[in-house]
């Protein structure tokens, strides 16, 4: 680096900024940075987190994939038995990216007390359930035991109990229809041993877990006669080609639906944050690359005495470029440095503390979930420093505009 270029970036280096008349819009230009990254790790950590735990609960309650009989209308109440005996079953050895299967069975049933009644699901579940999503709902109680023989355990929602004034240790008197309707209906007394809350109303006013035993006895199944399977995958953004894949494994008698296909339009709902995200990171870039580009013309105009004498020096007109370049990224990066400070501090602050509550019949949640990655964080951080940093190369071209004569007269 020659002796010019060296005082150059001296003279308009950013602590001398303070004393000169650009320093108000220099601090705009940062302000402007620091605040657009705030907006833009909000909006991708609140999006990426709703959108996590809406998916994560319907998961809870129905799998990522669910493998049932071609002639099952998915509904849940009424179920075609298949059988346990598959291929696929615990695993699916030629396809990758799959977690976890389960056996499940559901059966519509109503809940009797003294007072009041409930029409319910009973879904039953056995020893290879993944309790994962339910250890985290559990509100009350524990977790029932279906590893060994048939028992009357049972895991109700908190809001079903709470309309039916019972808790844990209760008696829960379940009454199932037979479909012939020639039967009288069979009564089963489930003990309360835990109660649920996933946030969820949709499922939580619908679904008990008891033993998949009870079910197999009530429907009259075979010990080796199930509802239907549940698949888990590892990466839920590759479940549509996960699904067509098991789809392919499965026997002509088997149907696969994934949950993005049966809760379609909440899926779509929760598909709009990502629009939104990318209208905010956008705008958010564009406001700040413009305050950047207004700061450097206006640094550019009032050291354009010094930029004739380093011309006249004989400075060649890149290098000239280079000192306010480089000063500009020094710029950009206090105001990325403040904006993740700030921004961070923030989503921490939500994430365990919980401070913004949302309303949970129309988001599904009772706060603002928030998601953080370091891959996502420091992916915008070098995206906003990059297409900044290309914006300011616009305004430095106006560099080798300038006349050193005219320039170095320039008052």
């Amino acid at each position: 680096m020659n002796f010019e270029f060296f005082i150059a970036r001296r003279i308009i280096a950013a602590k001398d900024y303070k004393s000169s008349i650009s320093a108000p819009i220099i601090k705009i230009a940062i302000t402007a940075i620091a605040l657009g990254i705030i907006m833009m790790l909000v909006s991708i950590a609140t999006s990426l987190g709703l959108q996590r735990k809406i998916q994560e609960k319907i998961s809870a309650f129905n799998g990522d994939i669910i493998i049932s009989n071609q002639d099952t209308n998915f509904s849940g109440e009424s179920q075609i038995p298949i059988s346990i005996n598959q291929d696929f079953y615990p695993t699916f050895p030629n396809i990758e990216g799959i977690k976890h299967i389960q056996a499940t069975a559901s059966k519509g049933a109503v809940i009797l007390t003294a007072t009041e009644f409930e029409g319910v699901v009973i879904k039953g579940v056995g020893a290879d359930y993944n309790w994962q999503y339910f250890q985290e709902y559990l509100v009350d109680g524990r977790l029932p035991d279906f590893t060994g023989t048939i028992n009357d355990e049972v895991l109700l929602s908190r809001y079903l109990a709470t309309r039916l004034d019972l808790k844990v240790g209760d008696k829960m008197p379940t009454y199932f229809l037979n479909e012939s309707n020639t039967e009288k209906p069979r009564n089963i007394g489930f003990t309360i041993v835990g109660l649920y809350d996933s946030g969820f109303q949709q499922f939580d006013e619908q679904f008990a877990l008891a033993d998949i035993k009870q079910i197999q006895r009530i429907n009259k199944w075979e010990g080796d006669q199930i509802g239907n399977f549940e698949v888990f995958v590892e990466d839920f953004r590759a479940v549509t080609t996960i699904n067509n894949l098991v789809y392919e494994e499965t026997g002509s008698e088997l149907d696969t639906l994934s949950i993005r296909d049966k809760f379609a339009s909440i899926f779509e709902w929760t598909d709009l944050f990502d629009f939104n995200t990318y209208l905010i990171i956008g705008i958010m870039i564009l406001v700040a690359g413009i305050n950047m580009i207004t700061a450097l013309l206006v640094l550019i105009l009032e050291r354009t005495q010094m930029i004739g004498i380093l011309k006249a020096l004989g400075t060649d007109d890149w290098s000239v470029r280079k000192v306010f370049v480089y000063n500009a990224m020094y710029l950009i990066g206090v105001g990325l440095f403040w904006g993740n400070v700030i921004g961070l501090g923030l989503l921490l602050i939500q994430k365990y503390f919980k401070v913004i509550k949302l309303p949970q019949e129309t988001y599904y949640v009772t706060e603002a979930p928030v998601f953080l990655d370091a891959g996502y964080v420091i992916l915008l951080n070098v995206g906003t420093f990059v297409l900044c940093l290309c914006m300011l190369l616009i305004p430095t071209y106006i560099i080798a505009k300038i006349s050193p004569v005219k320039a170095m007269r320039f008052d």
